[in-house]
């Protein structure tokens, strides 16, 4: 089996320590195996060796030298070697461990936003380690069954309202057979359900009313329900509800709502990151502590929406 390689070979005057520590980080951010002091290892990557030979001229000017060096290995045992260098297994194990430590039997004492924030911190643990992960094996996937199977119970306990995916044929409607309507979903409501709102606001139903419901059964029959097993819009397949009102009513084709709907998607559902997730869930959760009338919470929802997705008009 064909493999190339990149080795980089380093050396500083050992009065540079601040050389030193620069040439240490970026090894450590591009994911190096250590074969020796001084030698590092990475598969073969242009963007690899790009940054490579960022840090080779870094070092040459601070009165180092180094080497880059690109090997083809065609030997079975010379690349499981080299591949021995970036075993993230151990990685991975500690991550289980954590994972393990919230124990399922503490979702009773503990609170959902405590253990949300965990899990947050957790995943992104294991994202990192992915991205390093050059040859993954079983122990990735040891680990991402542990946060999921950790992620659906937090999620069982805690949001047993949450909508399940369905499968089916997304329909094509018309928003002109939809307007002054009475729209329901559930209270408290978080991204997908406030980002549906808005879109149905903004681009379905402008004369629409939104009712908060305590359980998905007190919805209604009046009432088009989003974003709840059994409602009129909810997920589907992969789609958050967000996405199946897009393509319900024919409104993919615009740049600047998809570039959002992948936002809520991310925010809803994990999967892809997107750029601005950090920024948007920051200030939903500060507006959720703020405003405990969901009409009021949506009101302001609503300029956050409109100021996205002006700002990707602008970027699509």
């Amino acid at each position: 089996m064909h493999c190339s390689w990149l080795i980089f070979i380093v050396s500083l005057p050992t009065h540079n320590s601040a050389g030193r520590m620069r040439v240490w980080r970026a090894i450590k951010a591009l994911g190096c195996g250590v074969v020796r002091d001084g030698v590092y290892l990475l598969p073969y990557r242009p963007e690899f060796r790009q940054t490579l030979q960022l840090q080779a001229e870094d070092v040459i000017a601070g009165g180092g030298s180094a080497h880059i060096l690109a090997l083809d290995s065609e030997n079975p045992e010379q690349q499981a070697i080299f591949e021995h260098f970036f075993d993230r297994s151990a990685d991975y194990m500690k991550l289980v461990d954590n994972i393990r430590q919230i124990s399922y039997l503490n979702l009773q004492a503990e609170d959902s936003a405590k253990l949300q924030k965990q899990v947050h911190r957790l995943r992104k643990e294991f994202e990192a380690i992915v991205l390093q992960d050059f040859f993954p094996g079983a122990a990735q996937e040891q680990a991402a069954v542990a946060l999921e199977d950790l992620e659906h119970a937090i999620n069982e306990h805690f949001s047993a309202d949450e909508p399940h995916a369905v499968q089916h044929r997304i329909k094509r409607l018309q928003p002109k057979d939809y307007h002054n309507r009475i729209w329901a979903t559930r209270q408290r409501p978080w991204v997908d359900r406030l980002a549906s709102a808005w879109l149905i606001r903004r681009f379905i139903d402008p004369e629409a009313r939104f009712i908060w419901l305590t359980a998905p059964d007190d919805c209604p029959a009046e009432a088009l329900g989003f974003d709840f097993d059994g409602a009129a819009f909810t997920h589907v397949g992969a789609k958050v509800t967000f996405e199946v009102l897009l393509e319900s009513f024919g409104l993919t084709k615009d740049a600047a709502l998809n570039h959002l709907g992948a936002l809520v998607h991310y925010l809803d559902a994990g999967g892809i990151p997107v750029l601005e997730a950090v920024g948007l869930e920051t200030l939903i959760n500060g507006m959720r502590q703020r405003w405990a009338n969901d009409d009021e919470l949506l009101a302001e929802a609503e300029k956050i929406f409109d100021a996205f997705y002006q700002a990707f008009l602008g970027n699509d």
